[in-house]
């Protein structure tokens, strides 16, 4: 489960009515992302392009990890 502060969860209707200002926020890197909670519920959240960048870069190393262990397994079976 990811850890948040409260200043990070904003309901949908929240990101309706301030969108700019929240968008501006993530993107001056003042909040890290922003959780989008729905009927009680999280259901998305919004990250700077930085962070996503980030993010995708780890899960493609992870996956050429993976990959790599998982071929060197079979080799040995």
């Amino acid at each position: 489960m990811a850890k948040f502060s409260k200043d990070e969860v904003y309901t949908a209707t929240q990101v309706v009515r301030n969108f700019s200002s929240i968008l501006g926020d993530i993107s001056q890197a003042k909040i890290k992302r922003a959780f989008i909670v729905k009927n009680n519920r999280f259901e998305a959240v919004l990250l700077n392009i930085d962070e996503y960048e980030r993010l995708s870069e780890a899960v493609t190393l992870l996956e050429a990890i993976y990959n790599k262990k998982k071929e060197s397994n079979l080799r040995f079976c």
